[in-house]
């Protein structure tokens, strides 16, 4: 065989499998492929805020949290989609909250995606009043309920991602631990019935964290510094998770 031949159909081999793997990690798990031109709305309370500038400019328009290190990482490796990603979280918030603002900054914004993660501000409101008071566990899947009937009945082909409201052990936390934990609890159920009803995923984030306390040498402060807002460690990990649940669900997973 002709030396310069064999050279030349070693590369050919080369490049066919480089090309091969580029693909494939294109479309590997924990890639979400979104339809071209998709908008992708992130809505909640100061976990998806991230600390976002509420004007237009393109270095604050995010936040700096899991809904600005998903649109970084998806919007990095598919710059052909042309997907738009807007961050509508305000520090604070409980689910009554959302639903007072759900026409403008939801329903108008005209998503295509919606990712909704709600529940810790509610969960704070009982505690404060220590179960007198606040945002019930009833109140919140009812009024959780209301906002995504009218998402999808003004976008019917709309896909929801719901994001599992979570606690850890730290300074907000501390105060009447045993409710902190009872009121979550209940929350957390109540996404996870809401998901059965809009056929949608649930980011586990509660398993996400209690798993990554458990399993590194880290204490709970380096991935949740007061037991309720994430460090960067810990926005990473919602990023990569919510990445993983949306992809396998909607575009890997049982429904296309």
């Amino acid at each position: 065989m002709n030396k310069k031949w064999m050279m030349a159909a070693l590369a050919a081999v080369a490049l066919a499998g480089f090309s091969g793997a580029a693909s494939a990690a294109k479309k590997s798990e924990g890639d979400p492929q979104f339809a071209k031109d998709a908008r992708i709305v992130f809505q909640g309370d100061s976990i998806t805020e991230g600390g976002r500038w509420l004007n237009d400019d393109q270095n604050h328009i995010l936040g700096q949290d899991y809904a600005y290190m998903i649109a970084g990482a998806c919007g990095a490796r598919h710059p052909e989609g042309n997907w738009t990603f807007l961050n509508r979280g305000i520090s604070g918030e409980k689910v009554t909250d959302l639903a007072k603002r759900w026409t403008t900054d939801a329903i108008a914004l005209k998503p295509d995606i919606l990712s909704v993660l709600i529940g810790v501000n509610d969960t704070l409101s009982v505690v404060r009043s220590n179960g007198t008071d606040g945002v019930g566990a009833e109140e919140y899947e009812r009024v959780y309920d209301q906002i995504l009937q009218e998402s999808l009945s003004a976008n019917p082909n709309l896909k929801i991602v719901l994001g599992e409201p979570f606690i850890e052990p730290g300074s907000y936390t501390h105060d009447r631990p045993e409710l902190w934990s009872a009121e979550i609890k209940k929350r957390q159920a109540a996404v996870e019935r809401l998901a059965v009803k809009y056929h949608a995923p649930v980011v586990h984030y509660q398993k996400l964290f209690d798993d990554a306390i458990k399993n590194s040498k880290a204490p709970v402060a380096y991935w949740v510094w007061d037991g309720v807002h994430p460090t960067y460690s810990g926005h990473k990990l919602m990023a990569d998770e919510w990445m993983r649940t949306v992809d396998a669900f909607y575009y890997h997973g049982r429904r296309k």
